[in-house]
């Protein structure tokens, strides 16, 4: 491939390729396969592993006893000889070169999989080979701490500073096929597979009563070119439910992509064409939808006018999440057991959680964005015997079992279906209930997009405008249009005026720029800049006392707030900001 770039004297590509290597973050790696030390290839992969594997020797002392896992999605790129499987194969050899034991997966398997075997083993740590729901020529390198939770700061820069430190490829790490070969590797696909519905069984609660209801609730699935079908079938299997229908062109795993333009369900209608027309010829009205390495879910319900609702990942949050504790409220008449009942959810999603735990007793906690921070927060729960019950963030991501401290679309998938079948026996929908949610625990309507910036420059002054509004250090506007602002917090410079010494709780990062502004009449709005994308995101929130159910007033001052904001705050034309593309 380099040679052809040379041959075509294409002098900017190539600089693209070799000028800057791939940062490892908390999330790992991120980029897209071919040459050079930006992209994701063999030696890249070899270089990475290297240094995680020399950093978990450093960290952790029994690592050649316990050993990690490594799983895959079905990625792969043909102009560079790149896959998913043969990175995970490389990852593995490098381990196996320094006599670490490697549970390698034999087959394609979703994200969840790997937390779930590092927790269900003790093992030192997981690898997830895979780019999500990224464009097809992407791929990423995921990794799982011991606690079987996403890798958090320090650990990433102590394993970027040991991939640094480990680039010459150790003699034996290119040697897949002896790898392949080593008595230190081993598959936990079938063992894995029969555990991992076992654990998740635990969270089905109404085998008995859907399945005596005659009606038979008719579901759609699609696992979007992606690993998820087969997995989402025998999850629906453990739960004694009827088998969804799956979509023909896009159940089977291919890494083209070729009926989507974009392989993320969060993008709403384009991607689910299909399963909508399929819903049609099968008279199904409930679509589930998962990313292509199944850790999130999508779901879309057909509305009594014949139009289909796509739920947001917030409406989504709030039907979970009220539906795990019901059931939980179900198995638990012990009313003190409540104290000790958690759930969690990312500062940018809604807040209906934190309106539930109020009237219901239990406790809920805010984290900073990303499962990352939602999985670590767990297991610090169940440490000191908390119950963890859900966890969920707007980017229809959901946490519904402990066995997984990451999101998991495939567990998601199996309770959604089950709370369906339930709502169809008791004859109301989704919406129906979502709207029951409402009514109870006071209206939360939230209005999320972006702008795309690729200038670094801008997007500072921005947000440094933003902190010393009237021309003084530390001097954030009071007000936006004619919304007056309660309170501000800024996790870039740790200031948080709701606290009593102006310090944030929430962890702070100069890396990237976070504001959220709280307004006096119930309204949140944070505007962040992304980790992986040229953008920046805004994020806001209505949320109404009980009793307040005029949803049109409500909708149109969510509207006007947001009108303000992206008129006074962002300053698109200024800026020279473009709007999310429709």
């Amino acid at each position: 491939m380099v040679k052809d770039l040379v041959k075509e004297g294409a002098v900017e590509a190539l600089r693209k390729c070799f000028s800057s290597r791939m940062e490892f973050g908390t999330a790992g790696l991120r980029a897209a396969m071919g040459p050079g030390i930006s992209c994701m290839n063999d030696l890249t992969i070899i270089q990475t592993t290297q240094g995680f594997c020399h950093y978990l020797e450093e960290s952790l002392g029994n690592l050649k006893e316990r050993g990690v896992v490594i799983g895959y999605d079905a990625r792969a790129h043909p102009p560079s000889g790149g896959s998913s499987k043969r990175f995970a194969s490389l990852a593995a050899a490098v381990f196996i070169s320094r006599g670490v034991p490697v549970h390698l997966f034999s087959d394609i398997t979703p994200t969840p999989f790997v937390p779930f075997t590092v927790s269900h083993l003790g093992l030192c740590a997981g690898i997830m080979v895979t780019a999500s729901h990224n464009p097809k020529q992407d791929n990423g390198y995921k990794v799982y701490w011991e606690n079987g939770a996403q890798i958090v700061s320090p650990h990433d820069k102590g394993i970027a500073k040991a991939i640094e430190e480990n680039l010459e490829p150790w003699p034996e790490s290119w040697n897949t096929e002896e790898a392949l070969k080593s008595p230190l590797l081993k598959d936990p696909y079938q063992d894995i597979n029969t555990q991992y519905f076992k654990a998740i069984q635990k969270h089905c609660h109404h085998r008995c009563s859907i399945n005596n209801y005659l009606c038979k609730v008719k579901i759609v699935h699609t696992s979007v070119h992606g690993v998820g079908h087969a997995f989402v079938q025998s999850a629906f299997k453990a739960f004694d439910l009827h088998p969804p229908f799956a979509v023909e062109e896009q159940k089977d795993p291919d890494p083209e992509f070729p009926t989507v333009k974009y392989p993320n369900p969060e993008e709403g209608e384009g991607v689910l064409t299909l399963s909508f027309a399929l819903a049609e010829r099968e008279g199904a009205t409930v679509v589930l939808a998962n990313d292509p390495d199944a850790d999130r879910l999508a779901i879309a319900e057909k509305q009594e006018s014949g139009q289909w609702r796509v739920f947001s990942g917030n409406e989504l949050g709030a039907l979970l999440g009220w539906w795990m504790f019901r059931c939980w409220k179900q198995q638990n008449s012990d009313a003190a057991a409540v104290k000790s009942l958690y759930m969690l959810s990312s500062t940018v999603s809604s807040k209906i959680l934190r309106a539930i735990a109020l009237k219901e007793g239990f406790h809920f906690e805010e984290t900073l964005t990303g499962f990352k921070w939602m999985g670590n927060r767990a297991r610090d729960l169940l440490n000191q015997d908390k119950t963890v019950l859900f966890a969920f963030e707007e980017a229809i991501g959901y946490m519904c079992s402990p066995s997984v401290l990451d999101k998991d679309g495939v567990s998601a998938a199996a309770i959604a279906g089950e709370m369906v079948s339930y709502l169809a026996m008791k004859k109301t929908s989704l919406s129906q209930q979502l709207t029951a949610i409402y009514t109870e625990y006071g209206y939360h309507i939230s209005k999320n997009s972006y702008f795309i910036c690729h200038d670094q420059d801008v997007i500072r002054s921005l947000f440094e405008r933003l902190r010393n509004y009237s021309g003084k250090k530390d001097s954030y506007p009071t007000e936006c249009g004619r919304f007056s602002i309660s309170a501000v917090r800024d996790l870039t410079t740790g200031y948080d005026s709701n606290q009593p010494d102006n310090k944030a709780v929430l962890p702070t990062s100069k890396s990237s720029q976070m504001i959220t502004f709280s307004f006096a009449n119930g309204g949140v709005a944070t505007m962040r800049t992304s980790g992986t994308e040229p953008k920046i995101k805004y994020y806001t929130e209505l949320c109404a006392a009980p009793g307040n159910s005029d949803v049109t007033q409500l909708k149109k001052e969510l509207d006007d707030l947001v009108d303000a904001i992206v008129k006074d705050f962002f300053e698109p034309e200024k800026n020279k900001l473009q709007p999310k593309p429709e």
